[in-house]
């Protein structure tokens, strides 16, 4: 067993630029531990990740706000607070916030995950 304390107050929040299209914050709630990792990531309106897969599987709890999911070849999913949403390993996805709105989520990702190309203007108009 592992008690996990709040955040670490000593670090700042990590703006995240490199996998994502727009301003999206993120905060470590569980370093990787036994292959799991622990996220809360904050999007502005419009932001989202790029498309994705994760080895073995994630869970995205929403938090605040409303946003979109996206699995590959299939129209995007609206997703708001309360909302929990299971991604099956080697799903290519995205997810992010609405145009209109802030988007928070807690991530839990197991093992590795893979980052890939920018979802397109394109992709996200629809939604």
């Amino acid at each position: 067993m592992k008690v996990i304390q709040g955040r670490d107050t000593s670090k700042g929040s990590v703006k995240r630029s490199e996998t994502n299209v727009g301003e999206v914050w993120g905060d470590s709630i569980l370093p990787t531990s036994d292959g799991i990792t622990v996220n809360m990531v904050w999007f502005a309106p419009g932001a989202r990740t790029h498309w994705h897969r994760h080895e073995r599987g994630q869970i995205l709890h929403v938090t605040v706000g409303g946003g979109w999911v996206c699995k590959d070849g299939e129209e995007a999913q609206r997703i708001r607070t309360g909302d929990i949403v299971w991604i099956a390993p080697g799903e290519r996805h995205w997810h992010g916030a609405a145009s209109d709105s802030i988007f928070g989520h807690i991530a839990i990702s197991v093992d590795r995950t893979d980052w890939e190309e920018q979802v397109s203007a394109k992709d996200y108009a629809g939604c």
